[in-house]
């Protein structure tokens, strides 16, 4: 059996603010395994990269860890003093930010940078990290490594500052790296070459990471289990292939049919999440998916649902469940209004053409 390397227990972050109190992560449990790829999806503001940040205590003000336990190899990251922390963040885990343009220093080049993650940790003498650059940047495939790691920042394209972020993160041999929407902004070539790349480092190194995206491909790709979350909590977790085979929550289901799949029927109709996510300082009662939700009942409104179990090794924040829900009303959520108007309105500038994609024309 896998040993469990970080235990999230319970935890809370909130915002303080004129407006408020937000509630960005509320009650969330989570945990990684030693060497597993755990993947963590939703929309924007549900919670993902706060929970990261927390998980790092490096949550911005007016913002702090308010209850739970971050547990690293048993040992309470909440409780850690300064100087814990601080050996904590780079040596036992490190992460990549979201957008490596805005992470990387503009007026230093990729190498000293890489270096000073090293030498800051005093993981490593100014010797052996200078000649660790190189080795790491050939690692994840920066071509002509010397020469590149003398460069500055915006010298090097997307893809190659991503991978000079990867390279960094890596730098101190961490036992978790969490990847905080990785490919973002890459196109599809560089975006696939970069989860080939986390694919290899997983399996030679041993490095366990937690990758926070939207893009459900990559889950698909890297990961053996993934978490859902909405509105700062979890709303199901569970086996990759499970949750994508049988997804139980209504959201989790929504997300999956709003991707198109190479392996459905073309008549299918991709079905898009109305509305918008609620506002953590003043969120609905009972579910708090009930007003975006097409299978709502009157007890989502009112009650709020456990985290339980609704398979072997898969949970999920439900009353409804997708399994309960007749074929009928699955049917009606796929053709729902919403859909058709949004068809209807991508269409209406061709018909006023009078162009090929007009109605009653021969092409389709």
């Amino acid at each position: 059996m896998a040993q469990t390397l970080l235990q999230v227990e319970d935890l809370h972050t909130q915002f303080f603010t004129s407006r408020g109190v937000v509630r960005a992560v509320d009650g969330v449990s989570l945990h990684i395994d030693a060497g597993e790829t755990l993947g963590i999806v939703g929309e924007s503001g549900c919670g993902k990269t706060i929970t990261a940040l927390s998980i790092l205590r490096l949550v911005p003000d007016p913002g702090r860890i308010v209850s739970g336990r971050i547990l690293f190899r048993g040992k309470d990251v909440v409780k850690m003093d300064d100087e814990e922390i601080r050996d904590f963040r780079g040596n036992d885990v490190a992460m990549i930010f979201q957008d490596p343009m805005t992470s990387l220093n503009p007026v230093t080049k990729i190498g000293p940078q890489i270096e000073e993650s090293m030498t800051a940790h005093n993981r490593f003498t100014p010797q052996l990290a200078k000649t660790r650059v190189i080795e790491l940047l050939t690692r994840v495939r920066v071509p002509s490594a010397e020469r590149r790691a003398r460069d500055y920042p915006h010298q090097f394209s997307g893809g190659m500052r991503q991978r000079a972020m990867i390279a960094m993160g890596l730098s101190n041999e961490p036992e978790l790296l969490i990847a905080d929407e990785p490919t973002t902004a890459l196109d599809v070539t560089v975006q696939a070459q970069i989860i080939q790349l986390m694919k290899q480092l997983n399996r030679e190194l041993g490095t366990a990471m937690m990758l926070i995206t939207h893009n459900m491909a990559l889950v698909a790709s890297l990961c053996q289990r993934v978490v859902v979350m909405y509105a700062g909590r979890v709303v199901e977790e569970g086996p990759v292939e499970q949750i994508f085979r049988s997804p139980q929550h209504p959201y989790t289901w929504s997300l999956l049919r709003s991707v198109p799949r190479v392996d459905e029927a073309r008549k299918d109709r991709l079905v898009s999440i109305k509305g918008l996510p609620p506002d953590l300082s003043n969120p609905p009662p009972g579910c708090k998916f009930h007003p975006r939700c097409p299978f709502v009942v009157d007890r989502c409104k009112i009650e709020e649902p456990p985290l339980d179990e609704v398979d072997v090794e898969q949970v999920a924040r439900c009353w409804v469940l997708m399994r309960n829900v007749s074929e009928k009303d699955i049917a009606a959520a796929k053709t729902s209004a919403l859909s058709i108007d949004a068809a209807r309105k991508l269409k209406a500038p061709v018909a006023e053409a009078g162009g090929a994609g007009s109605p009653g024309s021969a092409s389709t």
